[in-house]
This record gives C-alpha cells, structure tokens and sequence, in this order.
C-alpha cells in the first residue's frame, strides 16, 4: 500500500488519504526524492527496487529531484481536510512542496 501511495504521490504530485497513512507515506517519498538528490545509478537501482514504475523514478531523476537541489528536506505538506463521513477518520492532502 505504502509503496502504491508513494508512486502515486511522485506520478501526480498530490494525494488525498488519512493522516497516518499520510504520516507513513510521507517518509518514504523524502527517502525517494533524497536517492533521486543523489541522481548515481546505484541510487536509481534503490528507487526501483521500490518503485515499480519506471516511468515514475524516470520522472523523479530527472524532474522532481532537480526541483529540490537546494532544500535539505521537508519536500512534502500535510493539509487536513477534515472528517471522513463513513468512519470519521481524519482525511489529508499529501502534496509535493
């Protein structure tokens, strides 16, 4: 699942889930912005071990990355959107800084 929202979070730039999943998926993504940072093919391999779309770790090299060159973390923003009406879990927006 995490590995789902993380590619998902890096293919469209923004997600909506609950705020622990949110949380979790949250550290994941920086780890793969961070290997995409250091742009070697050892840490492309890391990100595909991951990531199983190559289109997506295509898009963190060479796109998403270089956005953040100069920022030593916090790439990602957590906005809560309130209660969810089936379960009153608490729903977020996970979106790239």
């Amino acid at each position: 699942m995490l590995r789902n929202q993380t590619t998902d979070l890096l293919r469209n730039g923004r997600i909506t889930t609950t705020i622990t999943r949110a949380k979790e998926t949250r550290r994941m993504a920086e780890k793969m912005i961070t290997l995409g940072k250091r742009g070697d093919l050892h840490a492309r391999r890391q990100a595909l071990a991951y990531i199983f779309d190559e289109d997506v770790v295509t898009k963190l090299f060479d796109e998403v990355a270089p956005k953040y060159a100069d920022r030593n973390g916090g790439y990602t923003r957590i906005l809560k959107l309130g209660q969810r009406n089936g379960d009153t879990a608490e729903m977020v927006f996970l979106e790239l800084v």
